[in-house]
């Protein structure tokens, strides 16, 4: 190779991130807009046709009601960016918010709070290291550990609840009151999160990486990215993610079930396909799939308010992942062409 030739190389191989990075940011502003106005449009819809939607009291129960899903879907954000899905991710946190909720009868809360961080984290890598070292599917992998987590959260708890008394525990769920309306910490932490992580995906090489592995996992190998170790630390972030959402689901229901929030993986992952995250991978954001989850409650919301009944509401969910999935569809068939 000439020394011009080297130098170009270079200059590339120095472009290349930045450029990545770029587009990364143009296509996540882009993606997002389709279900930021469909989330204004269904809130001009059910503000006229209801006379108890639009104000700030239903507006802030609409956020805290968001939180636990939403925050789940953070998490299973990641895990679809790089292709993937994670059908545990509920199961990880309730075995998470059992474990905090029955240690913390005997032991300190904040001690409770790091061993369940740490349970949801370690299951985290588990599903990450058999994903990415021994190369099985993911849907199979996360199937697997989600019915190992749930029999070892009926086992741990003898399927009992724990009523939660801590004030350290039940924090997330109160937070200042402004005009009225209170604030939870919890909406704080899930607004925070899709911050640091919306940076992450966009502004970091970590970023670029997932998404370069959920576009083409072969590629980004051939490209020198670490493939395997990529996706373990995109697995173990998930899981601390869970962890957080397990604290929050202690704030808003006092109480630690095993039986509770069954349908939180269904639930996340149609958060993060009505907020514009491609199932295939590499297509995406956070930001979308905090407004995803907004749009879902927001439509339950409103629903239940104009008097619709819970069934039908659940064709209407449906109905919007069906449109969503098809959106995506169409946007790479005419990206392939």
């Amino acid at each position: 190779m000439t020394t011009r030739t080297a130098r170009e190389s270079e200059i590339a191989t120095l472009e290349t991130p930045l450029r990545a990075r770029r587009d990364l940011r143009s296509l996540a502003t882009h993606q997002v807009f389709g279900p930021l106005l469909a989330l204004v449009v269904a809130v001009i819809v059910f503000s006229l046709t209801t006379t108890t939607f639009f104000n700030s009291g239903n507006l802030a129960l609409i956020a805290q009601q968001s939180v636990v899903v939403g925050t789940l879907a953070l998490g299973q954000t990641l895990i679809i960016l790089t292709s993937g899905i994670d059908l545990a991710n509920g199961a990880i946190m309730v075995l998470g918010s059992v474990v905090i909720g029955k240690m913390a009868v005997s032991n300190d809360p904040v001690l409770a709070a790091v061993v369940g961080l740490l349970v949801c984290v370690a299951l985290g890598a588990v599903n990450g290291a058999l994903v990415s070292w021994l190369k099985l599917p993911p849907f199979i992998v996360t199937l697997g550990v989600m019915s190992v987590v749930m029999a070892a959260a009926r086992l741990f708890t003898d399927s009992q609840s724990y009523p939660i008394t801590s004030d350290f525990l039940t924090v997330l769920n109160e937070g200042p009151t402004i005009g009225g309306v209170t604030v939870t910490y919890g909406v704080m932490l899930w607004i925070g999160l899709t911050a640091v992580l919306g940076f992450a995906l966009t502004q970091t090489s970590w970023g670029v990486r997932v998404y370069a592995i959920g576009d083409n996992a072969r590629a980004a190998e051939l490209a020198g990215i670490k493939v395997r170790r990529v996706l373990l630390s995109v697995y173990v972030v998930a899981g601390l993610v869970y962890a957080l959402a397990a604290w929050q689901a202690l704030g808003r229901t006092p109480t630690a079930d095993p039986s509770g929030y069954m349908n939180g993986n269904l639930d996340s992952i149609t958060a993060v396909v009505i907020g514009g995250t491609s199932l295939l991978g590499g297509r995406g954001g956070v930001v979308g799939t905090l407004i995803g989850a907004l749009i879902v409650t927001v439509l339950q919301n409103g629903l239940t308010q104009a008097g619709i009944d819970s069934l039908y509401q659940q064709v209407a969910t449906g109905v919007l992942v069906i449109v969503a999935v098809g959106v995506d569809h169409l946007a790479r068939r005419r990206q392939a062409r």
